[in-house]
């Protein structure tokens, strides 16, 4: 293994998205990621999208970089073992309900006990206390919470859910974020600790200022479409031939740009064209004069028009649109990985560039239990305790 995480060892023992896609992005970083699967109930994510011979693709992402085991937590020779495999490891990342760690003698005070220095990410929908801890929850629900699909759809229409796991994402980088600093803590001090992560909380971080602006001043944002409350023009397009462009003019230069290239400097001579604000309270004026330019021109001349002016505008892509896309190519933010089981698979790439320690992929998302034996051997496991283990169902 290589990258800046390398000597780093984290147990997944979280399902689904926001937990496991922590581990997911320490692992394409350096860390040792041991994926911890029910032997008879699989990570429910293996299940999710589109299937291939039996292989789930989003797991091929998901999973990647990892080690799996199986270990039923439940019971109480897998509960041992996984205090075993503990031992030494740097994260334990999980999303139980709350307490149930505790019921199972694994609660933070024993590992913690066992490995003082070891982080502890608990990854629920609602957080550790409150009246909701105890209740199931989903990313949708914290999109629903938040206050995020209040302000997505149309001003008609319902409020409206992101059709993929939005707030799971975000909250699984605000995870990573928090294991990171946890271990900086740590390897200051020696001392490890729980981080407790919300999913509700981190899309809310991302809304802006919503309570604050209720606060001050009373104002509920409503639900205004691809357009926004705080600059205009900012919407989506079809061009003359059947395609969408975005445009965005979040600075005041750039929204002078677009007016003076759509042929109307008029518009930008206007006491209200001064602040995005004022803007967007004349978006019909805006979206009628910069939307009836577009339609008139195919989007390669929209493009090539609005980058020679140094306005800001992007195509509508599907999956075929970022598969051709130069910019994409240059960056490498597609990747292909030799997997044991379909062959050539294309996926995204590490999230970021490192100009020293760059991540990588190392291989896509395994079968369950794939490297049981392996792990537990290093976790000084002889062969005769894994088979009795799997003989009594534990593993």
């Amino acid at each position: 293994m290589s990258g800046p995480l390398q000597g780093l060892k984290v147990v997944d023992a979280a399902t689904l998205f926001a937990g496991p896609l922590t581990a997911t992005y320490l692992g394409d970083f350096g860390a040792d990621v041991v994926k911890i699967e029910h032997p008879r109930r699989p990570d429910a994510a293996r299940g999710h999208g589109q299937v291939k011979d039996g292989h789930g693709l989003w797991w091929k992402t998901l999973g990647r970089n990892k080690r799996t085991v199986t270990l039923d937590l439940g019971h109480p020779a897998g509960a041992a073992t996984l205090r075993r495999l503990l031992a030494d490891a740097d994260v334990l990342v999980e999303n139980f309900r709350p307490g149930t760690l505790e019921r199972w003698g694994l609660g933070p005070d024993v590992l913690l006990a066992d490995n003082p220095r070891l982080v502890i990410a608990r990854v629920t929908a609602f957080g550790q206390t409150g009246p909701y801890a105890g209740r199931p929850g989903f990313g949708s629900l914290a999109e629903a919470m938040s206050g995020f699909a209040a302000v997505t759809g149309q001003p008609d229409g319902p409020p409206t859910l992101p059709p993929f796991g939005l707030a799971d994402g975000i909250a699984a980088l605000a995870t990573a974020y928090a294991v990171m600093a946890a271990l900086r803590h740590r390897d200051a001090t020696g001392e490890g600790q729980v981080v407790d992560m919300a999913i509700v909380e981190p899309i809310l971080m991302m809304l802006g200022a919503p309570l604050t602006a209720y606060q001050q001043l009373g104002y509920v944002q409503p639900r205004t479409g691809n357009r926004s409350v705080n600059n205009a023009p900012r919407n989506v397009y079809r061009t003359g031939d059947g395609h969408w462009v975005a445009v965005s003019t979040s600075s005041q230069s750039i929204a002078e740009r677009v007016l003076r290239l759509v042929g109307r400097p008029d518009l930008v001579e206007q006491p209200w064209f001064a602040t995005g604000g004022q803007r967007a309270e004349h978006a019909d004026e805006l979206d009628e004069a910069v939307g009836g330019w577009i339609a008139e021109r195919d989007r390669d001349e929209v493009l090539a028009a609005f980058e020679e002016a140094q306005a800001a505008v992007a195509p509508v892509y599907d999956v075929r649109g970022i598969l051709e896309d130069p910019q994409y190519q240059a960056l490498g933010t597609v990747l292909t990985v030799d997997d044991e089981d379909l062959g050539p698979l294309v996926m995204q790439n590490v999230l970021f560039r490192l100009s020293a320690t760059p991540g990588e992929v190392r291989w896509a998302g395994r079968a369950p239990g794939a490297d049981t034996d392996q792990v537990l051997a290093e976790a000084g496991l002889s062969e005769e305790e894994i088979a009795r283990l799997r003989a009594e169902g534990a593993v």
